[in-house]
């Protein structure tokens, strides 16, 4: 169960930013406390000037786990993924949303704020963070993920 004490940081780009607004307004009325990145507007920006201070932080280790958005959630996903200490999954449904992090221990979930539904996108964040990682047969795994075989 994620202590709800902790911060939760959360960015988007403008094609994600009614779904962040929605996400913020109903996990905060749930105890949730949020960090807000932005963007604050529909106003088109680029997803990295907004994704890169969520992703740094959460590599950085100064909150444990973030949500993320665009449009499609691959770019948000593409970014974040840049920062070693970061395992950021894109989730299109409840399963995913469990699995990832389960069995891959991210830590931040992204969101395609274009193509989910509200309500889903809130059952998909709830269930992300309160899902605890299941270690075993899934570390090497992890461990596997910033090598590179040539």
């Amino acid at each position: 169960m994620f202590d709800k004490s902790q911060v939760i940081p959360i960015g988007s780009d403008h094609g994600a930013y009614k779904l962040k607004a929605f996400l913020v307004d109903r996990l905060t009325g749930m105890g949730y406390r949020l960090k807000d990145f932005g963007t604050h507007s529909e106003a088109s920006v680029d997803y990295p000037d907004f994704i890169h201070p969520v992703a740094k932080a959460v590599n950085d280790g100064t909150y444990p786990i973030g949500i993320i958005m665009c449009g499609s959630g691959q770019g948000a996903s593409m970014t974040a993924n840049k920062y070693p200490n970061v395992r950021a999954g894109l989730c299109w449904n409840l399963e995913q949303a469990t699995l990832t992090r389960q069995h891959n221990n991210a830590n931040i979930i992204s969101l395609p704020g274009r193509f989910v539904d509200f309500e889903l996108a809130l059952e998909m964040v709830v269930a992300f963070l309160n899902t605890e990682f299941e270690g075993d047969r899934h570390i090497q795994r992890i461990n596997k993920i910033p090598i590179i075989h040539e």
